[in-house]
């Protein structure tokens, strides 16, 4: 049905520990991330509190919460809230993941935005 993602996708929910709806996401990240892995997606799912990753998130001033950073290996393809709704999140990620044609050039984002996907990519790069 799908076609197999031959690069990982990263996927980066930016959170605090004092949001309440952080803390109903974190669930529905997780059951739409595995329900796409199980169907042959390569994602790499990072939950970052902002105040405890600083170094990590640099630059990047996160107004809204939670918001999502989806990446590929080359540009970020979506920068921006998200609200805390399965379907929501599973038709977001579809259309940015499954259903992008091969090549497509993304809207670009602010620097801080690329940097910090650049960061990212770096952490969970494999030794």
């Amino acid at each position: 049905m799908w076609a197999m993602l031959h690069a990982t996708v990263h996927i980066a929910c930016l959170c605090a520990a004092w949001c309440r709806t952080c803390d109903a996401y974190a669930p529905v990240l997780q059951q739409v991330a595995a329900q796409l892995v199980a169907d042959g997606l390569r994602l790499q799912v990072s939950w970052i509190d902002i105040e405890d990753e600083a170094e990590l998130m640099g630059d990047l001033d996160v107004e809204t919460f939670p918001t999502l950073v989806v990446a590929d290996a080359k540009q970020v393809r979506f920068a921006g809230p998200v609200t805390p709704e399965p379907d929501t999140l599973l038709r977001l990620l579809r259309a940015l993941v499954v259903q992008a044609a091969p090549g497509e050039i993304w809207p670009a984002v602010p620097a801080a935005v690329e940097q910090f996907a650049g960061r990212l990519r770096q952490r969970v790069a494999p030794a």
